[in-house]
């Protein structure tokens, strides 16, 4: 039989923004309910070792989500491994469909769904998909020991795969349009420096190139951005790192976007074009798109959710914002 759960805060994804909207609105007293996704932990669980995140010289992405779905869950936060569908913004309360068939209805929402990985819509490209074509180094570079392969892109994330490809591949060559890197110069410097890895500027990937039976890339070829000349190079595996787009199925119809599918929130906010509805993390941030600008967001989210609430005579009280979660900073003391 199907569930309905209710709750005053609905949280839908478990990146950075989504788990410290869990503490922030657990902290709070709003009991909220997050629904995990498709992919628990969001992008950090497909990426090694992370530098910049503050009180952590080095630490392992996934680690890292681990700790913070539990500090969430500590705080208070109900998490449920389930993939909402569906979404209904058009009345308060508002109602979210799960996979499960569970159904929750709940007075504020905040969406943390994040972003996903773009790819160059080659119908090679497509027809080798997880038969040596790849969107995550950190998944299956561990199948390329010893072997020659390919990285596309030229910001950080490419820079970041094919450094990390070098700890299993024999070469790496960076497949770029331009003949300047928009990553960050630490990265680049790191890159230029690694006997490992051949950059081939103003080329762009035409064809990935495989066997049949099984299925199984051999080489790519490349078309040269300015003279059109095709190159043909071997490759066990091609990397696409082209960057991400934001994960807003469930709202593209229904709340404002910009910027190819960003959902729009007011300045210095998160409230979004619908009251009650409020967006943190990569799926709103097309400038950033750190970690640590998603947990910021994300605490933005869950105090002006209590705010919204408060104001509409739905909170504990009716008090300033943040008020509560230093009420229960407070007892926890």
């Amino acid at each position: 039989m199907a569930e309905t759960r209710e709750t005053r805060v609905l949280i839908i994804g478990s990146g950075p923004a989504g788990y410290t909207a869990g503490v922030y609105a657990s902290r709070a007293m709003l009991n909220p309910i997050l629904v995990q996704g498709i992919e628990p932990g969001g992008q950090l669980t497909t990426t090694t070792e992370v530098e910049n995140w503050p009180g952590d010289t080095e630490v392992q992405g996934p680690d890292l989500m681990v700790r913070m779905e539990a500090h969430a869950k500590a705080m208070g936060t109900e998490i449920i491994g389930d993939i909402i569908t569906d979404l209904d913004l058009t009345k308060r309360p508002f109602t979210a469909k799960g996979d499960s068939g569970t159904t929750y209805i709940a007075d504020a929402v905040i969406l943390a769904t994040g972003a996903r990985a773009k790819w160059l819509g080659l119908p090679s490209e497509e027809k080798f998909k997880g038969f040596g074509v790849s969107a995550c180094a950190t998944c299956d570079g561990f199948f390329y020991r010893g072997q020659e392969i390919v990285v596309i892109g030229g910001g950080n994330t490419a820079v970041e795969e094919a450094l990390f490809l070098t700890n299993f591949a024999s070469k790496v060559t960076l497949v770029h349009r331009r003949d300047e890197l928009r990553a960050e110069k630490i990265l680049i410097d790191r890159l230029m420096k690694n006997p490992k890895i051949e950059p081939m500027w103003f080329h762009e990937l035409e064809e990935v190139v495989g066997t049949e039976n099984p299925l199984g890339v051999e080489a790519v070829r490349l078309r040269h951005s300015k003279t059109g000349e095709i190159t043909e190079i071997p490759a066990k595996g091609v990397f696409v790192a082209i960057g991400h787009a934001p994960a807003n199925e469930l709202v593209k119809d229904v709340l404002e976007t910009h910027m190819g599918g960003y959902v729009v929130t007011k300045p210095d906010s998160t409230e979004t074009s619908i009251p009650g509805v409020f967006a943190a993390g990569d799926l709103t941030d097309h400038k950033y798109r750190q970690a640590v600008t998603s947990a910021g967001m994300g605490c933005m989210a869950a105090l002006e959710a209590e705010r919204f609430l408060a104001e509409q005579g739905e909170g504990e009280t009716s008090l300033p914002l943040g008020y509560g979660a230093e009420v229960a900073n407070s007892a926890a003391e």
